[in-house]
């Protein structure tokens, strides 16, 4: 998992929020982060696996958001989009859980030689090629207490706005990640174009962070809709 983390104006982000949430910050920042990862061996419902759609590549763009439930603090996620190889899994992601998934065609490299990790992701868009890179070295390491790094990976809730102006939210099990930090990562693509207005200038900026991320088995459970 590669993930850029950039600062943010939030008003930049505001469209975004769903109901019943507010964006998150963390040391007074604001942060969206570019992620590009695999998804092995995946399950629905915890069984079933569809032939041909079990290992796949996923980019997305997402921001943090929190939402005090009974005097607990949830700390989730949004996705501004999510970009997919296959159709159906778009459309399942659409149905499911009203995430903004879109298809395109998409390639991945992940090389580990010695003390050093790499690890690049590459799609189209509009018949533009995008390439989400990084570079890391030496052993990762679980993420120190109260710091950005664990802010950016242990998120477990998941946040999408309803047709209907209401909102979703499902939660997200892991155990924490391991990770590297990357000094190189970049994106190259037009952020304007993917996102919308205003993320084009925030992504030509050289990310605020960059982590690769050893990843997990991870649980999506089903959504729940918020209460108005």
């Amino acid at each position: 998992m590669l993930m850029l983390n950039y600062e943010v104006d939030p008003a930049l982000l505001e469209r975004f929020v769903p109901r019943g949430t507010e964006v998150d910050s963390f040391a007074e920042k604001t942060y969206a982060s570019l992620v590009g990862f695999r998804f092995l061996r995946t399950r629905l419902a915890g069984f079933l696996a569809v032939p041909f759609h079990s290992n796949f590549d996923e980019v997305n763009l997402r921001f943090y958001v929190r939402r005090d439930v009974g005097g607990e603090r949830r700390r989730g996620v949004v996705f501004v989009k999510e970009i997919v190889p296959r159709t159906l899994i778009a459309a399942v992601a659409r149905a499911i859980y009203g995430e903004k998934y879109e298809r395109s065609p998409m390639r991945h490299a992940v090389t580990r030689t010695g003390g050093s990790i790499s690890t690049s992701y590459e799609w189209q868009f509009r018949g533009e090629g995008c390439v989400l890179s990084g570079n890391a070295t030496g052993a990762p390491a679980f993420c120190a207490e109260r710091s950005l790094k664990q802010f950016i990976t242990e998120h477990y809730w998941g946040y999408s706005s309803l047709p209907n102006g209401g909102a979703l939210e499902y939660q997200v099990t892991h155990v924490p990640w391991r990770v590297w930090t990357s000094t190189d990562a970049k994106f190259t693509g037009d952020g304007d174009a993917l996102y919308g207005p205003g993320f084009g200038e925030a992504l030509r900026r050289r990310p605020a962070s960059a982590f690769i991320a050893e990843g997990s088995v991870v649980n999506v459970h089903w959504g729940q809709k918020i209460a108005s």
